[in-house]
C-alpha cells in the first residue's frame, strides 16, 4: 500500500473534466467527482444517494469513482501527486494526517455539524481545521457465530465480566469442540492493539505523534496471542492468509470461527456471508469490568474534500447533504457506521432490523463504558498496519521472539512516524 509521504503533493487546480464547468456558488453547471471504497451494495446505495442530491441540485453533477480499499489509498496517492485529486473523498481517519497536514484538503468550515457529538466532530479535526465530517460511528468489537458455540456445546460469554483469560479458556474449548473450526482468529489491527493498550491507559501514538507505548507493552500482547497459537486460534499460516481476506473470505464470514474482532458497522455484511444472525460482544479485560474494555467510538469513515477543487462551495453542500439530511441517511442505513448526526440517527433506527439494529444497539448499549476517543491519527499512522501485522505473523512463525519483535517493531514505527 502507497503512503502518501510516498510521493509529492503538487497544488493544482482540477481538471477538465474534475473542475471545470461554472463558478463556485453559482447556478451554472458544475461537476464534481467523488471516491469512495466499498462493497457492491455500497456503491449502490451512494448511487442513490448521488442521485438524489441531483434531483435537489440540478445544476450539479456527482461523477462516482470507487473501488475495493485493497487499490483505494494507492490510486489516491497517485491522483493527489498528479494534481487530479477528487473533489470529494471517503477518507479514513488513519490517512486523515497524510493529507490535511500536507495541505491537499479543504476546510469543511461551511458543513455544519451542530447537531454532531463534539467527538465525532472532533474525530475529523486537526489544529489547522476541520479536515473531516463523521459519516458515522462504529466500535471494534467481537462479532460471534452463535451457531458455532451451540455446535460446540460453549454458552455465550457475559461480555459485562470477563477476562483475557476467559477469552483463552473459551477460545480453546471452542477450538477443541469444534470439528472443523476455530475459538477465535488473529488480532484486527491496528484496533485490537489498541484496545489493549487503552486498557493501560495508552495509545499507540500521542497527541504529539509520537509512540505512546514501550516494547514491554507489545511483547505482552504479542505473548498472550503466541500462547493460543493452535489453542484456541489458528496456525501461523491460516492467520497469515486470513490478513489478507475480505470479510466475505474471513474465517468469521466463511463461518470457520467462533469469534473475531471487526468493526460493528460490518456485521451485517458479515452475517450475510457467514449465513448466520451473527452477534455481538465487548471486548475482554483484565479487571472484569466493563468500563474497562478499553472501546471507543471510531469514526467509520469521514468525509473530505480536496484543497485544489474548484467548486469548494458545491463540494462542502455535497458533504452537508450526505451527512445531515434525513433522505440520505434513510439510504445509508448503518453502512458507513451509526449516523454522526444525531437527528439522523433517530431517523433510521425504526427502519433497523437484523444485523443493523443489533450494531445500532449494541453501539448505544456501551456508550456509558467508554473512555473517550483516540488521539487524531499522527502523520505517517497509516504506515503502521502493516506493520504490526509483519510482526505479529514474524511471532507466530517463530521466526522472531516477542520480545525481539517488539523492540524491531517501534523502532521501524517510529522511523515510519518521522
Amino acid at each position: 500500500m502507497t503512503s502518501l509521504s510516498a510521493v509529492a503533493l503538487t497544488a493544482c487546480g482540477g481538471d477538465a473534466d474534475g473542475g471545470g464547468g461554472g463558478e463556485a456558488g453559482g447556478d451554472e453547471d458544475v461537476q464534481l467527482r467523488f471516491t469512495w471504497w466499498g462493497s457492491d451494495s455500497r456503491h449502490q446505495t451512494t448511487q442513490e444517494i448521488i442521485d438524489a442530491f441531483e434531483e435537489e441540485h440540478p445544476h450539479i453533477t456527482v461523477a462516482d469513482e470507487y473501488g475495493d480499499w485493497d487499490g483505494y489509498w494507492d490510486q489516491l496517492a497517485t491522483q493527489t501527486a498528479a494534481g487530479d485529486m477528487p473533489d470529494i473523498i471517503q477518507m479514513d481517519d488513519k490517512y486523515l494526517r497524510e493529507y490535511a497536514d500536507r495541505g491537499a484538503l479543504l476546510d469543511l468550515s461551511d458543513v455544519d455539524v451542530s447537531e454532531f457529538d463534539q467527538d465525532s466532530v472532533d474525530n475529523g479535526r486537526t489544529e489547522d481545521g476541520q479536515f473531516g465530517i463523521t459519516t458515522g460511528i462504529n466500535s471494534l468489537a467481537l462479532i460471534a457465530n452463535p451457531e458455532l458455540f451451540e455446535e460446540a456445546g460453549v454458552e455465550m460469554p457475559d461480555d459485562t465480566t470477563w477476562t483475557w483469560d476467559d477469552f483463552a479458556e473459551i477460545s480453546a474449548e471452542l477450538s477443541e469442540n469444534l470439528d472443523d473450526g476455530y475459538g477465535t482468529n488473529d488480532p484486527n489491527e491496528p484496533g485490537g492493539f489498541q484496545v489493549w493498550l487503552r486498557q493501560q491507559d495508552k495509545h499507540m501514538t500521542t497527541d504529539e505523534g509520537e509512540i505512546g507505548f514501550d516494547a514491554a507493552d507489545a511483547a505482552e500482547y504479542f505473548q498472550f496471542y503466541l500462547d493460543m497459537v493452535d489453542d484456541g486460534i489458528p496456525s501461523a499460516a491460516v492467520m497469515s492468509e486470513n490478513q489478507s481476506s475480505g470479510p466475505d473470505q474471513s474465517l468469521l464470514g466463511t463461518g470457520q470461527v467462533a469469534m473475531a474482532p471487526w468493526w460493528t458497522n460490518q456485521i451485517n455484511g458479515l452475517s450475510e456471508a457467514a449465513g448466520v444472525d451473527l452477534e455481538l460482544l465487548r471486548f475482554p479485560s483484565s479487571t472484569g469490568s466493563a468500563e474497562d474494555n478499553g472501546m471507543w467510538y471510531k469514526s467509520s469513515m469521514l468525509m473530505s474534500a480536496s484543497a485544489t477543487t474548484d467548486h469548494p462551495e458545491e463540494a462542502q453542500l455535497f458533504i452537508d447533504y450526505f451527512v445531515n439530511s434525513e433522505e440520505a441517511g434513510l439510504l445509508n442505513l448503518v453502512d458507513r457506521g451509526l449516523p454522526g448526526n444525531n437527528s439522523v440517527r433517530e431517523a433510521i433506527l425504526p427502519e433497523l432490523e437484523g444485523p443493523d439494529l443489533t450494531s445500532a444497539e449494541f453501539i448505544e448499549e456501551i456508550e456509558d463504558e467508554l473512555a473517550g476517543p483516540e488521539p487524531v491519527p499522527s502523520l505517517g499512522f497509516s504506515g503502521l498496519q502493516d506493520i504490526i501485522y509483519r510482526y505479529e505473523m514474524e511471532v507466530f512463525f517463530d521466526r522472531q521472539s516477542p520480545e525481539d519483535a517488539a523492540e524491531n517493531m517501534i523502532s521501524e514505527m517510529e522511523a515510519e512516524l518521522r
